[in-house]
């Protein structure tokens, strides 16, 4: 079994954490001044700056690189294609966006529907993005 393909790797990931991106910004136009409703309801606020931008590119990217590496470690066994790129996405949006989503429910921090609009974008754009990432993905 040969290694995996740092190139593809990279570009699988940098363009699926792109269109992670684009998406989260798109979808915010969906919630946002529910999100900063709910914030300002318990005292915090959250100011637009070019910091928080720099964080949601890098955070997106990692997605992306964090997706495309879960895809390239599961396609040995389960196969090239969409099937195993959307078990993928679907494996990391449970492990990871509806724990948090739990966590900010637990908390009481927003509401139930924003939290619903938050899980679906998150798993529409998680399996785009790995259906992307895995197409470009390619063994070395």
């Amino acid at each position: 079994m040969n290694g995996i393909n740092v190139r593809r790797w990279a570009a699988g990931g940098i363009a699926a954490g792109l269109l992670i991106w684009i998406i989260e910004g798109a979808a915010s136009l969906l919630y946002m001044e529910q999100m900063h409703a709910a914030m300002e309801s318990h005292g915090l606020r959250m100011e637009p700056t070019p910091g928080l931008f720099v964080i949601s590119v890098v955070m997106s990217l990692l997605s992306g690189l964090v997706l495309v590496s879960f895809y390239a470690a599961a396609r040995p066994r389960f196969g090239p294609g969409p099937r195993t790129a959307v078990t993928v996405a679907v494996a990391l949006w449970l492990g990871g966006m509806v724990l948090s989503l739990l966590g900010y429910h637990m908390l009481g921090l927003f509401p139930v529907s924003m939290l619903v609009v938050w899980g679906a974008v998150g798993l529409v754009e998680m399996i785009l993005a790995a259906l992307l990432g895995g197409w470009i993905y390619r063994e070395a």
